[in-house]
């Protein structure tokens, strides 16, 4: 068997793409999507049946921002739709990152990107509502666990978010490898981290033991990759989110993957058991330079990429 096909024994894998056809292709159990995605989809030939069709719903809703809002939820909502006719279990799709630091209005995206789901034949439990790992992301996604809307908190960096978020009850968090690498990287000056020395795969290894250790039911899911390293050194992670370059470099890669992540060995580690307040989140977050930084950024990043989206969609309108 190929590395990919081996690392699907020990781990579910997802594809990290709004592409039908590498998803067709390497046959992922899950899809994850985001605007930056979205928005190179949107611009293929292939799906600009899926574009026009949000315009058409979504283009006399009140002002201008509204609109462009309402067609940008039709088109995340159609792209997920189409990929749940592909993967056999869960797509994830992005609430808007400029409510990363307001719960109720979190609790609304999310609430109607549901229901425009439902519309469309399909249930709840097929979608993974995604929310930034902030204070407030994580506080929304309590409320919506417990409504049986399941959530992904992304853009995930420090400890505390992960612990948080495994206390609030969600479903699934995203850590993100390789954006941790890339500022270990450029802090210690050099090009390349290897992988079992990979901060990013540090990250994984210890949410992941965490949660096995204490019995959290939160699924981790590695996220944001750079290299192939970084994927086999987590191999057994509950999921892995790959794009489609790196699963082709997987499949064509042939020898022994050995599995690094077990839930045995887990409970085996001397870990202290954390609770965290919202005092205490702040401050054992604030003391990790990287998540502060990388939190911040990604952010911003989602918001420009929205913001790229729906200047597109203005220009089609």
């Amino acid at each position: 068997m190929n590395y990919l096909e081996q690392l699907k024994l020990y781990t579910k894998v997802v594809a990290d793409t709004g592409d039908f056809e590498s998803i067709k292709q390497f046959k992922p159990i899950d899809a994850t999507t985001n605007p930056s995605l979205i928005y190179a989809a949107a611009q293929q030939e292939q799906y600009q049946h899926l574009v026009h069709d949000a315009i058409k719903k979504g283009n006399g809703k009140g002002n201008t921002e509204d609109k462009l809002d309402e067609i940008a939820d039709n088109l995340a909502v159609n792209f997920g739709s189409e990929i749940l006719k592909i993967v056999p279990r869960r797509v994830s799709t992005e609430v808007n990152a400029r409510l990363s630091f307001d719960i109720e209005a979190s609790l609304h995206k999310a609430r109607k990107l549901i229901k425009m789901y439902e519309e469309k034949g399909i249930a709840k439990e097929k979608i993974l509502i995604k929310l930034a790992s902030t204070w407030e992301g994580i506080k929304a996604a309590e409320v919506l666990e417990k409504e049986g809307i399941h959530t992904n908190l992304t853009l995930l960096f420090s400890r505390a978010q992960a612990i948080a978020c495994a206390e609030a009850g969600v479903k699934l968090i995203s850590p993100f490898v390789g954006r941790i690498y890339d500022w270990y990287k450029n802090v210690k000056g050099v090009s390349h981290i290897p992988g079992a020395d990979d901060p990013g795969v540090h990250s994984v290894q210890y949410i992941y033991s965490y949660y096995k250790k204490f019995g959290y039911e939160t699924e981790v899911m590695g996220a944001s990759f750079r290299n192939i390293e970084e994927i086999t050194e987590l191999a057994g992670c509950d999921l892995l989110t790959i794009s489609p370059a790196l699963l082709s470099e997987l499949e064509n890669m042939e020898g022994k993957l050995n599995r690094k992540l077990l839930p045995e060995l887990a409970k085996q580690m001397t870990f202290e058991q954390i609770h965290l307040d919202e005092k205490t989140f702040r401050w054992m977050h604030n003391e990790d330079a990287m998540a502060i930084e990388k939190l911040s950024d990604g952010i911003r990043r989602f918001n420009a990429d929205m913001n790229k989206l729906k200047k597109l969609i203005s220009e089609l309108i």
